[in-house]
């Protein structure tokens, strides 16, 4: 029977629980430490604290993923993430002192006291953690004996990539080819043990506990061959063949109408992961619309008595996967500003017409420019300035068209000049803010650069990622920094 191994969060829970035991004790150490070393100091106050410090810490750790890849982060890298784990956590405890008013209740020398303290042993028990496991799967490297089937022209490619992650403990003792070689001795002194005539009666009599079998080898296997060997009680493992674009592609195993498939994308989000984004969505969405209200009342009837006509602006975007919607927003242009876009295109920009942008828009609400050319703006500007143009789109997010968080959707016409690597931002569900927005926003004018941002921003997508966008987005719109 196949053991297999943790995913997700669950993969690193011997790294999580040790930084909550860190945690816990910097905790208990900084109150003896305020309190002269009485133990009668730390009381149910922070006992409490402390529960709601690991819940914190915990929390960080399934949401901001900051114990991906912590096998193999450096020394330098190491320490980076755990500086930005000390900061989750102290920001997670102010915000929970703040919106219960326990300010006064906590002694501040002992919350600044713990962090440093946190930070420092989480490090160090990270780093003798991690070489702990390094020694443990150098012991290990044997206990498991793998069979690989594979051409002989792919052999040492994939033996060697073995060998560099075999945090598995797996001993190669052989290789089957398609048929025996005069030479039984294979790429990095593995032998040849057998070809496919000759398998079955190879695994019956020698230890094999597994049997991996290489993506090109596979379509050659006689028929019948794969059900022997599982029938044998030897686990067996199909390879996946690796797509050759790269784009951090990820694979996974599942099902279409029953069929069992492999399933290659970008990206991909569980179904925790999908049910947090949104409730996130939703969330954000009833306040937005609440906001959106209050606005309205206020700004609508400027922009009717500076422009007649509509205070909100409808068009029909481009969504996930070439889905179309319609897409809300307060008007800060004039009602003809489709039809002038066109004689305006000479002026854009961004090159290739892939977006419209100009320093100055005629078309915006009070935008002109006199008889001494000097311009002037009006509440159209401060529309797009403050970004208040935006919020009708919490509309969008709460009917599920938008996410808080995501690409910007494209219009048709500029979607109809996409060429094939360009529809990759319409791989996730377009946002309100994004990546790219909070990179600098209509400071970047190459639309490559657009795509490139998006892109990373699929590839790398979490929740974490998510929020941290949401807060530049908010510091952002504060600053006016960028603004469109």
């Amino acid at each position: 029977m196949y053991n297999r191994s943790a995913g997700g969060w669950a993969k690193h829970y011997d790294f999580i629980l040790l930084d909550c035991v860190c945690l816990a004790l910097s905790l208990f150490l900084a109150v003896l430490l305020r309190n002269h070393f009485s133990l009668a100091s730390y009381n149910n106050i922070y006992v409490s604290l402390s529960i709601v410090a690991i819940l914190v810490d915990f929390g960080a750790c399934i949401i901001f993923s900051t114990m991906k890849d912590v096998l193999k982060r450096g020394y330098v890298g190491e320490l980076w993430a755990t500086l930005k784990q000390v900061l989750y956590v102290l920001f997670g405890l102010l915000v929970y002192m703040f919106a219960l008013k326990l300010g006064d209740t906590y002694s501040r020398f002992t919350i600044f006291t713990t962090m440093p303290l946190y930070g420092a042993s989480a490090y160090i028990l990270r780093v003798l953690w991690k070489r702990h496991l390094f020694y443990r799967f150098d012991r290990a490297k044997g206990t498991k004996s793998l069979l690989v089937l594979v051409g002989k022209e792919n052999a040492q490619e994939l033996i060697r990539e073995i060998q560099e992650r075999n945090y598995s403990g797996y001993r190669i003792t052989g290789l089957v080819y398609k048929s025996l070689p005069e030479d039984a001795a294979g790429p990095e002194g593995i032998p040849v043990v057998a070809d496919y005539d000759t398998m079955i009666e190879y695994v019956n009599s020698h230890w094999v506990d597994e049997v991996l079998i290489h993506k090109k080898a596979s379509d050659e296997l006689p028929g019948g061959l794969l059900d022997v060997l599982i029938s044998m009680g030897v686990s067996v493992h199909m390879s996946m063949e690796k797509p050759s674009i790269d784009l951090g592609v990820k694979q996974v195993l599942g099902t279409v109408g029953g069929i069992p498939v492999i399933t290659n994308s970008m990206n991909y989000m569980t179904y925790r992961q999908a049910k947090m984004k949104r409730f996130m969505d939703i969330c954000g969405g009833i306040v937005g619309c609440i906001i959106t209200g209050v606005i309205y009342i206020f700004l609508a009837p400027v922009i009717k008595i500076k422009s007649p006509g509509p205070a909100i602006f409808a068009q029909t975007r481009v969504g996930q996967n070439g889905k179309p919607f319609q897409f809300y927003k307060f008007r800060s242009m004039y009602l003809d500003a489709e039809e002038r876009k066109k004689e305006l295109m000479a002026q854009n920009q961004v090159k290739d017409g892939m977006m419209f942008k100009m320093e100055f828009d005629p078309r915006i609400i009070g935008n002109y420019i006199d008889e001494k050319g000097e311009k002037h703006t009006g509440i159209g500007e401060f529309i797009r300035k403050t970004s208040l143009d935006e919020f009708p789109q919490f509309w969008n997010v709460l009917k599920g068209d938008m996410s808080l968080v995501g690409t910007r959707p494209p219009t048709i016409d500029e979607y109809e000049k996409y060429d094939a690597h360009h529809k990759a931002r319409l791989a996730a569900k377009p946002g309100i803010t994004g990546l790219w927005q909070v990179s600098g926003r209509s400071n970047i004018l190459d639309f490559e650069e657009v795509v490139k941002l998006d892109t990373e921003y699929i590839n790398n997508w979490s929740v974490g990622l998510d929020i941290r966008i949401l807060i530049k987005t908010v510091e952002a719109v504060v600053k006016r920094d960028g603004a469109r």
